[in-house]
């Protein structure tokens, strides 16, 4: 029978202790550093008024116009439909990554600043959630074209877009002003609320998927953006 050493037990728990220390120290660094981001970002609560402002107008005016375009092109086909609707989200998120970057150049920030890892880590689940959902769409395209039982399906993914996008503000929310929460509700809300009313009997199809995406991707951000600015400029002002 081999015989441990008269220290091993000791040591044993001294390996534990230091475990526990380092886990610790773990911890209360990343409270701290999430303190610090929070701080960060109560500073900083009118500068991101004012950056979100043309940020929210842009993706509104590049949102009611791509509706009316996707209507006057007569964008008919499953495919057709998620193929445009991702060019303009490249176009919308190009455009607000240009004046986030313009906004943090002009005052002399870093652009990855801790606040916007921790944005950004709050938007990308639903966003992920909302693109794998797109593909899998895609995909099934072609089938939903030829079978016109599935395209109904087809044609619920603007709802779906919309209430996972406003689930990823929602998220976002808790990092930025209050009123970001607001508007995620609004896209939750009234993507729910659309389901449960369903497709007009008088109402095109895809018609009617180009006006919900219209309406909440282009109105509601235009909406947001036009009060921000007005209310930013009126506290300026005072």
């Amino acid at each position: 029978m081999v015989e441990s050493p008269p220290f091993f037990p000791f040591k044993k728990a001294l390996a534990g202790w230091r475990f526990v220390l380092q886990s610790i120290g773990m911890e209360l660094n990343w409270a701290a550093e999430h303190l610090q981001v929070i701080r960060t970002l109560m500073e900083r609560s009118a500068l991101y008024r004012r950056a979100l402002a043309p940020i929210m107008i842009f993706n509104g005016v590049v949102g009611l116009a791509a509706a009316a375009l996707g209507w006057t092109l007569k964008v008919g086909s499953p495919r057709v439909f998620v193929l445009f609707w991702a060019g303009v989200s490249v176009v919308a998120l190009a455009g607000s990554f240009l004046l986030v970057r313009r906004q943090a150049l002009k005052e002399s920030e870093p652009f990855w600043s801790p606040p916007t890892r921790r944005v950004t880590q709050a938007l990308l689940p639903a966003l992920v959630a909302g693109l794998m959902i797109s593909v899998a769409v895609l995909v099934r395209a072609d089938l939903a074209a030829r079978q016109q039982d599935n395209l109904a399906g087809v044609l619920w993914l603007p709802l779906i877009w919309v209430v996972l996008y406003g689930c990823a503000f929602h998220a976002a929310g808790f990092f930025m002003p209050r009123g970001m929460r607001m508007f995620g509700w609004g896209f939750i809300i009234g993507g729910c609320g659309l389901f449960a009313a369903g497709v007009p009997a008088w109402a095109s199809p895809l018609d009617y998927a180009h006006a919900v995406m219209g309406c909440f991707f282009g109105g509601l951000h235009l909406a947001y953006g036009v009060y921000l600015y007005f209310t930013e400029h009126r506290r300026n002002a005072t």
